[in-house]
């Protein structure tokens, strides 16, 4: 489940999937202009009449990340997210991106923002400690994978993440 302001969500099959770099994409289906009900900030922006704001930035990274471009998706995110530091999803999707252009320490820095604003948020613990295992702090990584696993240890893909993250921790100098 995701926790946030209005409740907990649990994505169902359609709105997520396991990416080839272990992070787990979500495509929630909402009507058109219609935004997760934790991001009032990216609301704003998208009723703002002139310009393009974070809600146009935000939207078109989300389409460069499901076209694989996530260099491309990160440039328009990191936009996004000055323009509204505190949204949620704006935030995830920056990470996201980073990680996939192999930014990972980047990516750390945003999914860390995310647990620090909700600690029960299993997916960004889970991103977090993946993301500190592909910058080669494995102590961050099992601490943050671990508490994903202990949260969520019906996704086969934390526990697993977790275990080998323990292993290269356990044969590391």
């Amino acid at each position: 489940a995701i926790s946030h302001a209005g409740g907990t969500h649990t994505p169902d099959a359609a709105e997520s999937g396991v990416a080839d770099d272990g992070l787990r994409q979500r495509e929630v289906l909402l009507p058109a202009g219609a935004l997760p009900p934790e991001d009032a900030g990216v609301r704003r922006a998208a009723r703002e009449p002139a310009g393009e704001g974070a809600y146009d930035w935000y939207t078109r990274g989300l389409e460069l990340l499901k076209r694989r471009s996530p260099a491309a998706a990160a440039q328009l995110l990191e936009r996004a997210a000055e323009a509204e530091p505190e949204s949620r999803s704006i935030r995830e999707a920056l990470g996201r991106a980073q990680f996939g252009s192999a930014r990972y320490l980047a990516a750390r820095v945003s999914f860390a923002r995310i647990v620090a604003a909700n600690p029960t948020d299993d997916y960004a613990q889970f991103a977090l400690g993946l993301s500190a295992v592909r910058a080669g702090d494995l102590r961050t990584a099992v601490e943050h994978l671990a508490l994903a696993a202990a949260m969520r240890p019906d996704i086969d893909h934390y526990v697993r993440e977790l275990r080998m993250a323990r292993a290269r921790l356990e044969r590391a100098p």
